[in-house]
């Protein structure tokens, strides 16, 4: 006789009990990812730098370089830093229940072969950009570091800034061609040819995202203190993340900005390594910086939460379902095997088309709070997760 291991899951965190300032910052967080993946649906004119298209109007150059210097590359490094204070919690959660710790990263480890399955199909059918495998590969290193101290994260993150200073920089120094880079299958018109190239795309992905190891180090760091948990008590970490972080992603970001809205127009390999590099390392502390706003935030908020607070919030608890959906608008609209409105719009209507998204993705959500039902994504991924199976 046969039975599975794993415990029975653990009863979810009602909304009451639920702590503010992460599932904020995962609702506010899914706006920049909007934001930053609903401008590689555009295509059918020219090319620029980091995949943006050439704008010719004011107002969408100027979109394009708030784009780049507050949301490109600030966004996910904010997501890995949630994700990893996220399974933090989960650990916790577990050990704290009584679980052994074998059996509860037993489970984060299935936890994470699951994210590598989510992300496949969202890639395979939706967006070769997709984070979740990243994020699934994430997952076995935190759980690889469980016991590792908290100066061996810090010298971790350290080591991987580098690497991604050296490999990111590298990877977005092209100089613009008017020809796309990477992302073939956003201007492929034929649905089939785009499905099969998708994959391939999604596993060149991880090159490009090599920074979110040093979000998800730190943030696992920060989980340990509790700073998001606990913010009342962590308020000088995180003003100095947040005040420190954010203008340091601007002034970091703002070259990049200024030559994707052809502001400025660098030249050599060299330069555009330099502001490439910058702009990633910089990015790294943008999204910190962000999380750690919102963090200051839910510290002042405190139990005073209103029904916008309580919508986001609704969103973040959400944020995997949230996630996907913004993935299935974009195709319906953006597609050239749909409406095909990427090829009409320019980045400031992209950019109300993403915020449009996210507010519709929010009000859903908000719905299943008032009905006590947690997103069908989550649903599946917890099913999946704590399956058992029967006796033989």
């Amino acid at each position: 006789m046969s039975v599975d291991d794993s415990a029975p899951p653990l009863a979810p965190v009602s909304g009451s009990q639920r702590v503010l300032a992460p599932d904020l910052a995962r609702g506010l967080m899914l706006a920049l990812i909007a934001l930053a993946n609903s401008v590689y649906y555009l295509y059918g004119r020219p090319y620029g730098l980091r995949q943006h298209i050439v704008e010719h109007t004011m107002v969408d150059r100027v979109v394009s370089v708030i784009d780049v210097a507050f949301v490109d590359g600030r966004a996910y490094p904010m997501f890995a830093a949630l994700f990893a204070y996220g399974v933090v919690q989960v650990f916790q959660r577990h050990r704290d229940a009584g679980m052994p710790e074998r059996q509860a990263k037993r489970l984060l480890r299935r936890r994470s072969r699951w994210l590598l399955v989510f992300g496949f199909l969202h890639a395979l059918l939706l967006f070769p950009g997709d984070v979740l495998g990243v994020y699934g590969l994430v997952g076995f290193g935190l759980v690889a570091l469980s016991r590792a101290s908290n100066r061996t994260l810090l010298v971790q993150a350290g080591i991987w800034l580098v690497l991604a200073a050296l490999i990111q920089g590298a990877a977005n120094m092209m100089p613009a061609t008017g020809a796309r880079s990477f992302f073939f299958s956003f201007e492929t018109e034929d649905p089939v040819k785009a499905l099969t190239s998708r994959p391939l795309e999604w596993l060149l992905t991880p090159v490009g995202m090599v920074g979110v190891a040093v979000a998800a180090l730190l943030g696992t760091w920060a989980a340990r203190r509790g700073a998001l948990t606990d913010p009342a008590n962590h308020r000088t970490l995180l003003r100095r993340s947040a005040f420190i972080g954010l203008p340091l992603a601007f002034l970091g970001g703002l070259p990049t900005a200024l030559a994707v809205g052809h502001f400025w127009e660098p030249t050599g390999d060299l330069t555009l390594w330099t502001i490439s590099a910058l702009h990633t390392v910089t990015g790294i502390a943008g999204g910190l910086g962000y999380a750690a706003l919102i963090g200051l935030a839910a510290n002042r908020i405190g139990d005073r939460r209103g029904p916008v607070v309580r919508a986001i919030s609704a969103s973040g608890e959400r944020s995997l379902s949230c996630y996907l959906f913004q993935s299935v608008v974009f195709v319906a609209l953006l597609a050239p095997y749909t409406l095909g409105l990427g090829a009409k719009l320019g980045s400031a209507e992209v950019a109300l088309v993403a915020l449009g998204t996210w507010l519709v993705s929010v009000l859903l959500a908000d719905q299943l709070r008032r009905a006590g039902t947690r997103g069908p994504a989550e649903v599946v991924l917890r099913t999946l997760v704590y399956r058992r199976k029967t006796p033989t």
